[in-house]
């Protein structure tokens, strides 16, 4: 890799003025474009502080070799060479949403003898009719093959219909009645085209003229005693209605539009597209990207909108009046102004804020968030990239084993209150949801993140000396900071019992048998140098060398060591990254998900634990007959008198405690915890 300095042009010699830059490597090849209203202050970015820059761009930095620009005289021309720049050169480190297909379009070529009904794909082409787009291809041809059975048009090449015409035999199409064989002369040329011209009425929107006309000749093929006839138009109504529904109406008939969504993480985008015209949606296509460069959501907009219609500048009928989008692009006027140029009349960007559209936008996000997750899933359950990702991390990280087990630790509290900890468990890269463990702080060790972790580091590798030989775990010396509830309070507090922490199922053989015998091959915690070495002191403490610890830094996804002055930086799309922000990611979802029950748990004690005579028992009671603190407020003396082992005198008592208590406590905020003043 090439150092920046080696590169780094002065500040001098950059111009103040917009332009678009390209970064080149050691073989010339361009692996970044950019634009910038200012290109010495973009620049000067990149070479200023590398060390600061996040993993990805750091990562293009020392990749080049070389930068150049050039000079433009608008954002709008800036805007357009660097989207020609993107697609001449495709670098590496651009966010790229195309793929290599263009949007297939159903086409009726209307300017043939013997028009055609196809799906075509690429430049719109004269005298012929397009419908869509529709995404996928495989949307269409449903469509045409059930639409063939009432408006039987030719959809054969020209080399099919040349033959049959030699020959004189139609093409099984035509056997079968869904072609009206115009190659052998079943139909005259105009009887063809008008009937050509009735498909395109049927898919411009007029389906409810059609179906209507059909219905009346049924009902007279029935006056007539025709039952054969009748039941063929029957089937044509019901084909023809199919179409219809596939089509439904979702905005005013006069709505043309693209509806954007976007949903995201650290390190990939997913992006979806609803196509509506004339009211109805027409096509949806998708897209998952790796984030190669730093970029908020309205800049993802960006290049989106420039991606996909910048590719069918040679049309203007593919971008429609009304394109909406959940944020607006980060150079809103620059866009619009090319997006109306491109498409030669008015184009409106927005973003819905209420009615059907936002509603529809709402689908086209869930759409989004599906396919990412989808992803991510199928990334994760391939055997093969697991495999890839578990060596990766080894060599990365040099280690002397394979990974078969992973567990990783992460702290959870607001304001140090309620500190929890979590540990889930990873092996052959599938998590074993059995094996997750959930921890209460308390004490010294809620002090501080650091403390914390050595606290959990150290208890649970404490049991695994324990439990090493087969022997009972440390039951000797419970820990008094874990909810008594739990059978193995020792060390933990067992996942499967519910709020009351009543056993959701038999745990008892579970609970007893020695889970952490066990030791991973690495240890991940969430955060930086200090968490590692807090968890890498607590394993020196009890003498463990044969378990490593890392690190993943929350802000710029990076790999730390213990006793190591710089991380580890593994690549953007790495296999290896992707596991290891999966692993931290349930891990702190877990702590989240615990922390909540606890902080819960506590306010609900504490406003029961003030009433006298009221024991941990009666309060057991009283929360499963009611459900909740707040609903046994609001009970009356009688309701309460209805709890098994609440008599009268105690049921006036909890009464008037909680009334005051509701009266004296002033208003919080559930969420941020903060006392609302009057």
């Amino acid at each position: 890799m090439a150092n920046p300095v080696t590169y780094r042009p002065k500040t001098g010699e950059i111009p103040l003025d917009p332009g678009v830059y390209r970064f080149r490597d050691e073989h010339g090849r361009v692996i970044y474009v950019g634009k910038a209203k200012n290109l010495r202050s973009r620049l000067n970015s990149y070479f200023a502080s590398p060390q600061g820059l996040l993993a990805k761009t750091r990562r293009m930095v020392f990749t080049a070799a070389s930068v150049e620009w050039t000079v433009v005289g608008s954002e709008l021309e800036a805007l357009q060479l660097e989207y020609t720049w993107i697609k001449e050169f495709n670098p590496q480190f651009n966010v790229m949403f195309r793929d290599d297909k263009s949007y297939p379009y159903l086409a009726v070529t209307m300017g043939e003898k013997y028009p055609r009904v196809q799906v075509m794909r690429g430049d719109k082409k004269k005298d012929t009719r397009y419908f869509g787009p529709f995404y996928p291809a495989k949307a269409i041809r449903e469509t045409v093959d059930t639409m063939l059975r009432v408006f039987p048009v030719r959809t054969c090449s020209t080399g099919v219909f040349k033959r049959a015409e030699r020959t004189g035999r139609p093409c099984l199409l035509g056997y079968i009645d869904k072609c009206s064989a115009p190659c052998v002369g079943r139909i005259s040329p105009e009887d063809h085209k008008a009937l050509a011209g009735e498909f395109c009425d049927f898919m411009s929107g007029e389906a409810k003229k059609f179906i209507a006309g059909l219905e009346r000749k049924m009902a007279e093929a029935v006056a007539e005693l025709d039952y054969e006839s009748a039941a063929r138009l029957r089937d044509d109504i019901a084909a023809l209605r199919r179409v219809f529904e596939r089509n439904t109406v979702v905005l005013s008939e006069d709505t043309d539009a693209d509806i954007f969504a976007l949903k995201e993480d650290d390190l990939e985008a997913a992006a979806q597209v609803f196509h509506v015209r004339g009211g109805r949606i027409r096509g949806q296509r998708g897209w998952v990207v790796e984030k190669v460069e730093d970029m908020d959501t309205a800049d993802l907009v960006e290049h989106l909108l420039q991606q996909v219609y910048g590719e069918g500048s040679s049309s203007n009928e593919q971008i429609p009046r009304e394109v909406l989008v959940p944020v607006l692009p980060s150079n809103e006027d620059q866009m619009l102004e090319w997006l109306r140029g491109l498409r030669g009349a008015r184009v409106e960007v927005r973003v819905p804020q209420r009615g059907d559209k936002a509603t529809l936008m709402g689908t086209v996000e869930q759409n989004a968030a599906d396919a990412l997750r989808l992803h991510k899933s199928r990334r994760a359950g391939d055997i093969t990239t697991r495999s890839a990702a578990l060596q990766e991390l080894q060599e990365a990280l040099d280690l002397p084993q394979p990974l078969m087990r992973i567990e990783c630790f992460d702290i959870s509290h607001v304001q140090g209150t309620n500190v929890v900890a979590s540990m889930v468990v990873v092996e052959d890269g599938l998590p074993r949801k059995s094996e997750y463990r959930k921890f209460s702080i308390t004490g010294d060790a809620a002090r501080d993140d650091t403390a914390s972790m050595y606290d959990v580091v150290h208890r649970r590798f404490r049991n695994y000396l324990a439990g090493k030989d087969g022997g009972p775990r440390d039951a000797a010396a419970p820990d008094p900071d874990v909810d008594p509830v739990d059978d193995d309070a020792s060390v933990l507090e067992h996942p499967d019992v519910d709020e009351q922490g009543v056993p959701l199922r038999d745990t008892t053989t579970a609970i007893t048998r020695n889970r952490f015998a066990y030791p991973p091959n690495l240890v991940v915690v969430d955060g930086g140098p200090p968490q590692v070495a807090a968890a890498s002191r607590a394993l020196q403490d009890l003498g463990i060398d044969d378990v490593f610890v890392v690190g993943l830094a929350k802000r710029l996804e990076e790999v730390w060591v213990p006793d190591s002055e710089f991380p580890v930086i593994l690549p953007r799309a790495s296999e290896g990254l992707f596991l290891l922000q999966r692993i931290r990611d349930e891990a702190h979802r877990f702590a989240i998900t615990f922390h909540r029950q606890k902080r819960g748990k506590s306010m609900t004690a504490s406003a029961l634990d003030d009433v006298a005579g009221l024991g941990p028992a009666k309060r057991k009671a009283l929360l499963k007959h009611f459900g909740s603190v707040k609903k046994i407020r609001a009970a009356t003396v009688e309701e309460l008198v209805g709890v098994p082992g609440v008599g009268p005198a105690l049921a006036r008592t909890i009464r008037a405690s909680l009334t005051t208590d509701a009266a004296a406590a002033p208003a919080v905020n559930m969420t941020t915890g903060e006392i609302i003043e009057d």
